[in-house]
């Protein structure tokens, strides 16, 4: 895509996707020159067909046209000689056409030439302003108003960048969710479609994460302040998506390290050209139609909307390497924890030593549960209401073992098997059970075993066979967890690999030793351990509801809902995209070459500089029009 910019060009990764005032305005004067240089053109050819005895008129108003076209052009191309480049190239390719249209007294092409390459790149930036728009919709998104708690219990409504991390916030039925956070109180339906793409609202409740941008249906919550600015999830969105710019394919990495010799090429074919045909028009045609600017587009074009398209479904991918990655992945490591389960503990059933009522014991362990911070305890605790928590003193815990209290029955203790051995109190045989086991006893009396387990997310099997389907045949279940646990898990969802017990550093090993078997494992995982493996893997795929920092920190790829079908969304987008990509690079590379040679052999005839000049600019379209084709990619839930 031809610059023409009045100041050096930016090179940093860090430059927005979308144009800065300054571009505006430059490109708004640009136009204004090529109207005013159509406009004299115009003039010019209607005088020399009143006057044909006065043509000299008519060439004087074609050299002022060209003098005002040729100041952008000129300065576009003295730039690009600090640092040269694919873009550069065309600048500096553009502006010898421009000179040799000069130097051949062609006055109408040396206007007509850089006039018609302004409108082209201006129609170019008109192209993609489609996902320009996406970015800045996002944008907005992350700017709103937030009620924020103070200690006093007053509220005062602020802008929502300066919150900062543990900062209280209320937010009412129909507010956007001004940060990313934690809810401390209420419970209430949010919308997160645009940022997990799910479009069924989800169920925010004490204890859940939020995302800012999600907008609250009903009810009032009290949300605590986790992630603001560019480290929550639509900052990172928007980050992604403008850093997806500089993406390039490997053909074009080639070029631009042979930018330089790329330019003395195109130059001695031009040299040749009007050595073989002596004809001048055929020389700069060769030039104009020499210029890289559709193959330059072809990435940028393609990873901005793949990106855009995976943030629709609530990916986030860091880089468009990794989008390119993913397309050729032939196996899975995955987690156990978080990842195929919820991670999260929950009663599965109760084996009741007598006659006790149900009820009584979940109440009493609830109760119990509520008085320690154990996992086990915990997930006790959410089988009922605190308001209907037992009165407790007395409390006591012995760590690693259980909790003793009073109640108004007698005292009560909760607990492993060997806690109530400690307490000289006989217990029935314990039932058969993988995952974690306490009793509990009152007055000295045995009441039962309450047998807990980490729930299979129920999308699991889903995602499995259907990534089974794509080719990545290649299943592992790596776990810290217990062999048994493991197998059970392993054999309801059809993996037939099994690795138990893992330390962060064997699960890093396991992976390695994956690769270097052959294969090119996707690594799904949510924890700290399993950020070594994250790293390791081809593309590490971290659960973003409920993942570690670390974790997130170390993926390449966030599932923002931790919904695993959209694994096999990862892998069928990052295939469309990468069709996408080599139809942009056919286009850019052999257009390029076709265009080239039809001006070289005088097929373009005597317009063939301008006639080029249209299919250079026709090329360019095409590719952003492939690659907008990518943003109908839907895979709804």
């Amino acid at each position: 895509m031809t610059s023409f910019s009045s100041e050096e060009p930016q090179t940093s990764p860090a430059k927005s996707v979308l144009l800065t005032r300054h571009e505006q305005r430059n490109m708004a004067v640009q136009l204004l020159l090529a109207m005013a240089a159509f406009g004299l053109l115009l003039c010019g050819w209607i005088w020399q067909w009143l006057f044909a005895q006065q043509s000299d008129i008519g060439q004087i108003l074609f050299g002022v046209a060209s003098l005002l076209v040729a100041v952008p052009v000129l300065r576009s191309a003295l730039y690009s000689l600090r640092s040269p480049s694919l873009h550069g190239v065309t600048d500096q390719l553009i502006a010898l056409a421009m000179l040799g249209a000069w130097a051949t007294g062609d006055l109408m092409t040396a206007a007509l030439l850089p006039g018609i390459m302004i409108l082209g790149h201006i129609l170019e930036e008109r192209s993609v302003i489609g996902s320009q728009e996406a970015i800045n919709a996002l944008s907005h998104l992350t700017r709103s108003r937030a009620r924020r708690m103070l200690p006093g219990g007053e509220i005062e409504e602020i802008d929502n960048h300066r919150l900062r991390t543990g900062d209280r916030i209320e937010v009412r039925a129909g507010d956007r969710l001004p940060a990313d956070g934690r809810v401390l109180t209420g419970s209430a339906s949010l919308d997160t479609a645009p940022i997990t793409g799910e479009s069924v609202p989800q169920e925010a409740r004490v204890g859940d994460d939020v995302f800012g941008g999600a907008i609250n249906l009903d009810g009032l919550l009290c949300v605590e302040v986790t992630r603001t600015g560019a480290d929550a999830t639509l900052g990172k969105v928007i980050a992604l998506m403008q850093k997806a710019e500089h993406a390039k394919p490997p053909i074009t990495r080639l070029l631009e390290r042979y930018a330089g010799q790329y330019l003395v090429l195109i130059l001695l074919i031009a040299a040749a050209t009007w050595f073989v045909t002596q004809d001048a028009h055929s020389m700069l045609a060769v030039l104009v139609a020499a210029c890289p600017c559709a193959l330059v587009l072809s990435a940028p074009a393609t990873a901005i909307a793949g990106i855009a398209v995976a943030a629709r479904h609530g990916i986030l991918i860091r880089s468009s390497a990794f989008l390119e990655e993913l397309a050729d992945l032939n196996a899975i490591v995955v987690d156990k924890t978080g990842t195929l389960t919820h991670g999260e503990l929950h009663l599965q059933r109760t084996v009741l030593a007598g006659q006790e009522s149900s009820d009584a014991v979940l109440c009493l362990a609830a109760s119990l549960g509520a008085a320690s911070s154990h996992p086990v305890s915990r997930a006790l605790a959410k089988l009922l209401p605190r308001e209907q928590y037992l009165p407790l003193e007395d409390i006591s815990e012995q760590q690693g073992m259980g909790v003793r209290a009073r109640t108004a029955q007698g005292e009560a203790l909760l607990g492993r098997p060997a806690f109530f051995s400690r307490n000289t109190i006989p217990v029935t045989a314990e039932p058969e059970h993988d995952g974690p086991l306490v009793g509990l006893a009152l007055n000295g009396r045995f009441l039962g075993w309450l047998l807990l387990s980490d729930s299979l997310r129920p999308e699991a099997l889903t995602a499995l066979t259907e990534l089974r389907q794509l080719g990545l045949q290649r299943q592992l279940l790596l776990t810290g967890d217990r062999a048994s646990v493991a197998e059970r898990i392993a054999s309801e969802l059809g993996i037939s690999d099994v690795v138990a017990q893992a330390l962060p550093e064997d699960k890093l090993h396991q992976v390695s030793a994956e690769i270097a078997q052959g294969f090119r494992p996707m690594v799904v995982g949510d924890g700290i351990n399993d950020s070594l493996a994250l790293k390791a893997g081809v593309v590490g795929i971290a659960m973003g509801a409920g993942g570690s920092d670390i974790a997130l920190a170390s993926a390449d790829v966030v599932l923002i809902g931790s919904d695993l079908r959209r694994l096999g969304t990862c892998v069928r987008l990052s295939r469309a995209c990468r069709k996408t990509l080599k139809i942009n690079v056919f286009i850019g590379l052999g257009w390029t070459m076709l265009v080239m040679a039809a001006a070289a052999t005088g097929l373009l005839g005597v317009g063939g500089v301008l006639i080029a000049a249209l299919l250079h600019n026709l090329s360019t379209l095409l590719v952003l029009g492939n690659a907008g084709r990518l943003l109908r990619f839907d895979e709804p839930l």
